[in-house]
């Protein structure tokens, strides 16, 4: 047993309350406006009203009326996640993030680890309080699935707690810490909901319960080319494999992010193209800030348009070079969102950019000439692209000395001064 899952406990929630102690007790999401956002996070207080993460927080306010709702700070987040991550690596250098509020760790030869991995997790979790004045529940097994369940299965209960999970952790359901021991990961297993697996969504489980399917138990039962015939071959096996506690995944220290991006809900469905075109290349923008902080540039960017009746559409691009700055993902935002037309408005905009690859081996690679610039223009080439990465690394760096309100982008100025 080597391997353990670290989940912070509503993690954007709780670093409000330790920014603002006045807020503890009470419930509190962090998210969008009242009227069209959505609840990114909710404090334990706030859960036990039903309200949980994705919901609307209009109705997350229906449920309780004295609800707290605090917009998000996404920078603030990242710097804990930060401090959390250098934590997490004192322990192990095995320690793969996978968002930035959980992670992997194989603990083989991490220090605590002589009194057992259970009391590794215990030690911890009281660091991690200790040092950051944060909640994290932590979950341990032999395989990834396993300490990702465990993990969930520590976590508290914000309202009167279910059945149990078979098996004998070495701490109940509940407390923080769940190890589950190698001789019980089968049962502790198969008594989870087939929904519990990874790749197993809502159109997925409704198949598997229509052949009687309801646990992971039952699951295992099922012959593997059922499986094949009925959800395809790459998609049944995983689920036979994962079902008989067959995780062959390792903890990948070196991961780097599959995807960063940025989504606005407005309050008012948005039907002006030029200024959707303008909020895109703000967001551009902030994602591109965010790409530089993870010492990552894209290749491929992609504009979710999500409209007033909630269809959704996506369009992405991949280009043959990375996009070292905001203006130049912006510009191929734009462009996509001419794709999209408004119709009768907007409700959300997101831009999302993928294909990440580390910047210094982007330093490397060819030059992506502007589309958008005519011949000649000093602003384009290799040195345009080099002067435009410092002044928005200069503006990362006085965003993160003075707030995010200290300097606007072009797309921002630009927007403002259109609206004026």
């Amino acid at each position: 047993m080597h391997l353990l899952h670290l989940d912070m406990d509503s993690f954007f929630a709780s670093v409000e309350v330790l920014d603002e102690p006045a807020l503890a007790g009470r419930p509190l999401v962090v998210g969008g406006s009242v009227e069209r956002g959505v609840v990114a996070s909710a404090s334990y207080e706030a859960r036990r009203y039903g309200i949980r993460s994705a919901m609307p927080t209009a109705e997350a306010r229906r449920r309780c009326p004295d609800l707290v709702v605090v917009r998000p700070r996404h920078a603030r987040y990242g710097e804990v996640s930060r401090q959390l991550l250098e934590l997490l690596e004192r322990v192990t250098p095995l320690v793969e993030p996978v968002a930035l509020d959980e992670a992997y760790l194989d603990v083989r030869g991490a220090r605590w680890c002589g009194d057992g991995v259970a009391s590794l997790a215990a030690q911890l979790r009281t660091e991690v309080r200790e040092e950051l004045g944060l909640a994290c529940s932590v979950g341990g097994g032999t395989t990834k699935l396993v300490a990702k369940l465990a993990s969930k299965a520590a976590k508290p209960r914000p309202s009167a707690p279910g059945v149990a999970p078979a098996g004998v952790p070495r701490q109940g359901p509940g407390s923080g810490v769940v190890v589950v021991a190698p001789e019980d990961e089968l049962a502790f297993l198969h008594a989870h909901r087939a929904r519990a697996l990874p790749g197993v969504g809502p159109r997925t489980a409704d198949k598997l319960r229509r052949y009687g399917v309801d646990s992971v138990g039952d699951l295992a039962l099922v012959e593997l080319g059922s499986l094949v015939r009925l959800l395809g071959r790459a998609h049944g096996t995983l689920l036979h494999d994962l079902a008989h506690g067959d995780d062959p995944r390792r903890v990948e220290p070196s991961r780097v992010a599959v995807s960063i991006g940025h989504e606005e809900t407005f309050a008012a469905d948005e039907r002006s193209r030029d200024r959707l075109a303008s909020l895109a290349r703000e967001m551009a923008e902030r994602v591109a800030s965010r790409c530089r902080g993870a010492g990552v540039a894209p290749r491929r960017v992609t504009v979710k348009v999500r409209f007033g009746d909630f269809t959704t559409r996506t369009r992405s691009r991949t280009l043959p070079a990375v996009l070292a700055t905001g203006q130049a993902l912006g510009a191929v935002a734009a462009d996509l969102l001419d794709e999209l037309p408004p119709g009768p408005g907007v409700r959300l905009l997101g831009v999302h950019a993928s294909l990440l690859v580390p910047r210094d081996e982007a330093a490397a690679g060819p030059e992506q000439l502007s589309l958008f610039a005519p011949p000649g223009d000093p602003e384009t080439g290799a040195d345009g692209t080099q002067r435009r990465e410092g002044v928005e690394a200069a503006a990362d760096a006085i965003r993160d000395r003075f707030g995010a309100a200290a300097i606007a982008s072009l797309a921002a100025t630009a927007r403002r001064a259109g609206a004026g």
